[in-house]
């Protein structure tokens, strides 16, 4: 963020301190201890999330998969300039935002820090506004590459932070100092994660050479089903365009990958959504049977 916006930023918190005195602090305050009491908790040391977020905040696997993805992104946009180069119509990448290009790295960690194991969607929605975001590794280049090449980025996003949700999204883009950070190139989804409309409507009037996201939903609606080998099976039928047409980034902590688990995208942290997720990572765990050791040690 630059030094002027910096300071507007400061500005804007103080004018809203003195207009509002201390009654909104202190009732905020309240809300928050209310919320925190409501939400059923684990110890921090047991949280589920706990090796998904250290992995994405730590390991340097998580940064070389990112740039990977636009590395290979990067690849397919230029072969698309070359291959249309001819073509009468502009050529078009949509992306999505949240763990595309957008990381939500402080959103996991105070969820950590509370004991908060399930993703909280009353936490999201305060956390949005604070653009308290950072860039997936290699999303600045390769958004700006499109740039560069008169390739046009659409942003599209599923978010409901109610009836400001729009702007806290184009102020994020603008705040990272995207490409194409502006209304005509930002869809937001409040009632929907089916970004069907927005691929459809890109289509006719650009060639769209390529989608972004984390989610396979990004891709096709035809993911959003609550089967796990559905989906699976999903990804084997359409495993020749990914990477072709579709590039994922990796996100370990939310998705649609979850419903497939729950039935819901956001499940309740209880005891029994627990027990469920342990099901779902143990469903092929080896019975710590010893078949035919005696072989593999070479007895007879």
């Amino acid at each position: 963020m630059s030094e002027q916006g910096s300071k507007i930023d400061r500005r804007t918190l103080m004018a809203t301190i003195l207009a509002g005195g201390l009654t909104m602090p202190l009732m905020t305050r309240a809300s928050d201890a209310a919320d925190k009491a409501a939400r059923p908790t684990s110890a921090p040391t047991q949280n589920p999330l706990l090796w998904a977020v250290a992995w994405s905040e730590t390991a340097a696997e998580f940064g070389a998969l990112c740039h990977q993805a636009f590395n290979l992104a990067t690849l397919r946009v230029d072969q698309a300039t070359e291959k249309f180069r001819n073509s009468d119509r502009p050529l078009a990448v949509i992306t999505d935002l949240d763990n595309t290009i957008v990381h939500a790295s402080s959103y996991w960690g105070y969820l950590l820090k509370e004991g908060i194991d399930f993703f909280d969607d009353g936490v999201w929605d305060k956390w949005i506004p604070e653009n308290l975001i950072t860039l997936v590794p290699g999303a600045f280049e390769f958004l700006n590459h499109c740039k560069s090449k008169e390739v046009e980025v659409f942003y599209v996003t599923s978010r409901n932070q109610g009836p400001n949700t729009y702007d806290y999204a184009l102020k994020q883009l603008q705040y990272l100092e995207l490409p194409f950070a502006d209304s005509a190139h930002l869809t937001v989804y409040r009632e929907t994660s089916d970004k069907t409309p927005a691929r459809e409507a890109v289509r006719q009037t650009h060639e769209l050479i390529l989608l972004l996201g984390d989610n396979l939903n990004d891709f096709k609606r035809d993911y959003y089903v609550k089967d796990v080998d559905e989906r699976f099976a999903l990804m084997e039928r359409d495993r020749k365009d990914i990477g072709q047409q579709f590039i994922i980034l990796p996100n370990p902590t939310d998705g649609h990958w979850v419903r497939a688990i729950f039935g819901e995208s956001e499940p309740a942290g209880t005891e029994q959504n627990r027990q469920i997720l342990l099901e779902a990572a143990t469903r092929r765990a080896w019975d710590g049977i010893e078949v035919g050791s005696g072989e593999t040690n070479g007895s007879t």
